[in-house]
């Protein structure tokens, strides 16, 4: 039985590649952040956001068929609403919809603590900490258990491997 994992938190925080190189450790899959491959900027619309959500728990069920014992999300449908919530100022209920189809079994919050690495889509540099507040939010309103990530990058990965040999 393959194990959901999801890399969740605000942009800048190693989850991408994180998902990459536990995914090459694990010799097994990982599902990259979507929206990246849908938008180039932080302008986008509803329907850019719908269709996002949708492909991305498309690649969670294609992936879960060929990955080897975990697959790691860089990214959840919860994170899609975050942002959509902060940018258009509204969440689609299909976004709802959609994020109760998919369920993980384990759930990494990635602190801002790291340095923050600039790109045409990162544009929260000064809001880190409010960002990871609505992040921890959200997880612990719907009462889903997480584990922090903090420190250097391999303390990062030693708290990920060691929570992941609990997951039998």
């Amino acid at each position: 039985m393959v194990k959901l994992i999801c890399l969740y938190g605000p942009e800048s925080t190693g989850k991408s590649v994180m998902a990459q190189q536990l995914a090459a450790l694990y010799h097994t899959e990982w599902v990259p952040e979507v929206a990246r491959e849908f938008v180039s900027s932080n302008h986008f619309t509803t329907a850019d956001i719908i269709n996002i959500a949708h492909e991305h728990v498309r690649r969670i069920e294609e992936k879960k068929k060929t990955a080897n014992r975990f697959l790691f999300c860089d990214t959840d449908i919860i994170t899609t609403q975050i942002y959509c919530n902060h940018y258009l100022h509204t969440v689609p209920p299909v976004l709802f919809e959609l994020e109760r189809q998919v369920k993980f079994d384990a759930y990494f919050l990635f602190d801002v603590d790291v340095p923050w690495v600039a790109d045409n889509m990162r544009d929260l540099a000064h809001m880190r900490s409010q960002m990871l507040e609505v992040f921890k939010y959200e997880l612990e309103n719907r009462g889903l258990p997480y584990t922090l990530v903090q420190g250097n990058w391999s303390q990062r990965r030693e708290i990920v491997q060691q929570k992941l040999q609990t997951l039998n």
